[in-house]
């Protein structure tokens, strides 16, 4: 018996002016877009990872305000499966010193069409779906996320 261990992961979709905040990073040492993203943390919820992925990744403070939905991804047959849980936000507020994750090389503002002419640039197909679909007006309220309270730690 294979055991399956999924991987957990957010992605934040914020907008102002009708650009996109997404990051250049490196994935197996190759430059790829993506939206913030990342891994959920144990212990952490997602709205908390979604929020501290994108502070992390571009140093931008946002308020989380809705949910596009769950995204399941499998880049090839034998690699793991990545359920991705897509955030919209709202930008807050910038700070220019604050260093960025390893991985990270630069924070950027992109157009929908800048992004499909990038398409080869991508970290996965992910990307243009979850912004093609917050265009189309995909919006779940927050509240159909529930997340049972974590027990209490043993001292």
């Amino acid at each position: 018996m294979n055991s399956f261990e999924p991987r957990i992961t957010v992605a934040t979709i914020v907008e102002q002016d009708g650009k996109f905040l997404l990051v250049r990073e490196l994935a197996n040492g190759k430059p790829v877009l993506n939206q913030p993203a990342g891994h959920v943390e144990a212990g952490e919820s997602l709205l908390q990872a979604a929020f501290r992925e994108t502070l992390e990744e571009t140093a931008w403070q946002v308020e989380v305000n809705g949910f596009i939905g769950t995204y399941i991804y499998q880049p090839n047959r034998d690699t793991a499966v990545y359920y991705r849980f897509c955030f919209i936000a709202s930008a807050l507020s910038h700070d220019a010193r604050q260093k960025l994750d390893r991985d990270i090389l630069e924070a950027v503002w992109l157009t929908r069409d800048e992004l499909q002419s990038a398409e080869s640039d991508l970290r996965s197909p992910l990307v243009l779906r979850c912004i093609d679909d917050y265009l189309s007006g995909r919006r779940l309220p927050l509240d159909s996320i529930y997340q049972h309270p974590w027990p209490l730690q043993k001292r």
